[in-house]
């Protein structure tokens, strides 16, 4: 099975991602026959071994998937260890008995996977929870592209008509995948430390200026008491505040 070789600039990690293809090259691809029978041994007997057998023989078939989800900014690595986990799952799930490859049944959860992944490193705000915005957010890019290569103007009637979904929800949904999420602590600006939080005004109070003093019937309501006890309470407490300073005074 033939996938598109890692270039230096892919994540800038190419020496790890090299070095991890060529160790997966050493797994043969299984015959039919030889496929039915692991699982069978897995399904039957909970054969580690056949297991195991499954996975290394069909990891090349995840790099492939997750080369397609390589334009997300995603870590490549990261998409392949989501993706072999959704293969995990899909040999433990796999029934030979229905006559289809593992791959067939396999790169569901694969692709599952690897776009719950990318869906939560999108945002951090969670997105893609309904059915609309998880099928604009893998096929507005494309839908958008076959448009454009048929002559037709790729305007948000038509590909909302495609994706079926309404104009006016792609437009919100588009917002959503266009705009990622940024870090206060980023640069404000090319070749400066000021960054993107130092930008946001502050509207509390300066600290040159004294907030204005609650009233002793605001005082009252907080604590569940009359405006006439906090009066008793604050003379008090200058009585025996004065009393204390007596001796300072003196000296």
């Amino acid at each position: 099975m033939a996938f598109p070789r890692p270039h230096a600039s892919d994540d800038g990690l190419a020496g790890p991602l090299s070095a991890y293809l060529a160790r997966i090259d050493q797994y043969d691809l299984l015959t039919p026959d030889e496929e039915r029978r692991l699982a069978l041994r897995w399904r039957r007997f909970h054969d580690n071994a056949a297991a195991s057998r499954l996975v290394l023989s069909n990891l090349r078939f995840v790099v492939k998937i997750a080369f397609e989800y390589r334009t997300y900014g995603i870590r490549l690595l990261d998409l392949i260890q989501e993706g072999n986990l959704g293969l995990l799952v899909a040999v433990d799930r796999f029934e030979p008995e229905r006559g289809v490859r593992l791959t067939t049944y396999a790169v569901w959860w694969i692709r599952a996977y690897i776009q719950e992944h990318i869906r939560r490193q999108w945002s951090l705000v969670r997105f893609g929870t309904t059915r609309a915005e998880q099928r604009c957010f893998y096929r507005l890019r494309r839908e958008r592209q076959r448009l454009e290569r048929s002559g037709q103007k790729a305007d948000p009637e038509r590909l909302a008509a495609a994706l079926g979904v309404r104009p006016e929800e792609l437009e919100a949904i588009e917002a959503r995948i266009t705009r990622r999420d940024m870090s206060l602590d980023d640069p404000a600006y090319t070749d400066t430390d000021e960054t993107r939080g130092d930008r946001i005004p502050d509207d509390s109070p300066s600290p040159d200026l004294s907030p204005r003093p609650a009233t002793l019937k605001q005082l009252g309501q907080a604590f569940g008491i009359s405006r006439e006890r906090v009066r008793q309470l604050e003379a008090r407490a200058k009585s025996k505040l004065r009393t204390a300073l007596e001796g300072l005074w003196d000296d």
